[in-house]
């Protein structure tokens, strides 16, 4: 009876939307594959309650908060996906949440924390850094609140090794595929490192590349190596790419317009990487991971399409 009620999608509660509709979709992109060519992505964008990746490590660490002690407030840095999928599990689990964004934050984000009902703080700061994450952590201890911390917080990693990982593999053995190359976006570096060791365990040499905004840009959603990201060393990068911001809007462009699938800034960002290293690798299975849709980042769509309110779409 359960089996039969998983397929026909019911559930009993918001958290088993989430851990009982994996595992997300692999999907190949058709406009890529070609001869010698191979290539898959991986939408993390149906996670449910941000639309993203950041529902894995924010549900894990979440949980072992939850266990390790009660407490009724909780603290948290983020310019958007981490800060939506807990303040989507924060009210579930009944608990206040105070979010302190950059300034450069997405309008459209801020608006999605207020319908939530979480008490939004925009800082000064243009992007999360390490004075930000401190700052914080000081913030909640000062007021005796939780600060979950996904830069520092092991279940950040673990979720992609225990779940994303996991899935993957099974995923890409179900089509009898050994991946060549996996391409990922640099973040906290939870996923890509968790993803990187999974695979490797499973199919021996992967290359991984790591994805990074250009030097004096920021891409929602992704960093560059210098903010030190805890565990990138686990991934062992074969090369790091950078991606302009502008390059990233046209690769979302780009994969909606051949694929019809709305990808999000940091995932055009890999598709660009992908171009830029296919001919570089050459021939093989290409493993591509889309951490989020679009929709969040219409504002920065509508000013690279010259959109405004006089001109139709």
């Amino acid at each position: 009876m359960p089996m039969e009620r998983k397929n026909l999608r019911v559930f009993e509660d918001a958290v088993s939307l989430l851990k009982d509709n994996w595992p997300t979709p692999l999907l190949k992109l058709k406009s890529e594959t070609r001869e010698g060519f191979e290539v898959w992505a991986k939408l993390e964008f149906y996670n449910p309650f941000s639309r993203s990746i950041k529902d894995r490590p924010v549900w894990l660490m979440l949980l072992r908060a939850l266990e390790k002690n009660d407490f009724n407030s909780l603290y948290e840095a983020t310019s958007g996906n981490m800060g939506i999928a807990l303040a989507a599990l924060s009210n579930f689990y009944g608990k206040r949440f105070r979010a302190y964004i950059p300034r450069t934050t997405p309008t459209t984000t801020e608006i999605i924390l207020r319908v939530y009902g979480v008490e939004v703080v925009r800082t000064d700061f243009e992007t999360i850094d390490w004075d930000f994450i401190e700052t914080v952590e000081a913030d909640a201890k000062r007021d005796g609140a939780v600060n979950l911390n996904q830069f520092k917080n092991d279940a950040n990693f673990q979720s992609h090794y225990e779940y994303t990982g996991k899935e993957l593999v099974e995923q890409l053995k179900s089509i009898g595929r050994k991946p060549t190359c996996l391409i990922a976006g640099i973040g906290t570096s939870g996923h890509i490192a968790a993803l990187s060791m999974r695979l490797r365990e499973a199919f021996g040499d992967v290359k991984i590349v790591g994805v990074q905004p250009r030097k004096g840009e920021s891409i929602p959603g992704i960093k560059r190596i210098e903010t030190k990201p805890k565990w990138l060393a686990h991934a062992s990068p074969w090369k790091i790419i950078d991606v302009s911001l502008e390059e990233a809007v046209k690769g979302s462009i780009e994969v909606a317009r051949k694929e019809g699938i709305f990808i999000g800034l940091s995932s055009g960002a890999v598709f660009k990487a992908f171009q830029k290293i296919k001919n570089i690798l050459g021939h093989g299975v290409y493993v591509l991971i889309f951490p989020d849709d679009g929709f969040k980042y219409v504002e920065i769509f509508a000013k690279h399409l010259k959109i405004n309110k006089r001109h139709s779409i």
